[in-house]
């Protein structure tokens, strides 16, 4: 469902490109150009730029449409989750070990643990036997 909707809008996507490209702008751009002659054109200047402006609104609808469908279905899957609960970030790997509560909090850890040595006071220098 989600790749049949992916396909839609990139085609929407094209498409509003190709139609804001069409559209005259005011130094004449890419715009169809319908002939000054008095006749009755089937693509007259006014008449593209109604079609085009239109064709423009459906198109940018469509694409709104489109980009919120697929919002709603990538956050479909998704489970809320709080920060302020500690447990969330018990089982996941690489996360930091709570400060104080829990079984393995990291106060508990420092509590039980060897003192470490004293760190030297500048670089050793290797000696020779």
């Amino acid at each position: 469902m989600q790749h049949v909707i992916i396909v839609i809008h990139l085609m929407l996507v094209l498409s509003l490109i190709v139609v804001v490209l069409l559209q005259r702008s005011e130094g004449g751009g890419l715009g169809i150009g319908g002939g000054g002659g008095g006749g009755g054109g089937f693509m007259t200047s006014r008449g593209s730029a109604n079609l085009l402006t239109r064709a423009t609104a459906i198109l940018a609808a469509l694409f709104f449409c489109t980009s919120l469908v697929l919002s709603i279905i990538a956050s479909a899957n998704r489970t809320p989750t709080s920060i302020l609960q500690g447990g969330a970030t018990q089982g996941v790997p690489g996360a930091p070990a709570p400060l104080g509560g829990g079984e393995g909090g990291l106060l508990r850890q420092l509590e039980g643990a060897p003192a470490a040595p004293a760190a030297p006071a500048g670089p050793q220098v290797p000696q020779s036997q």
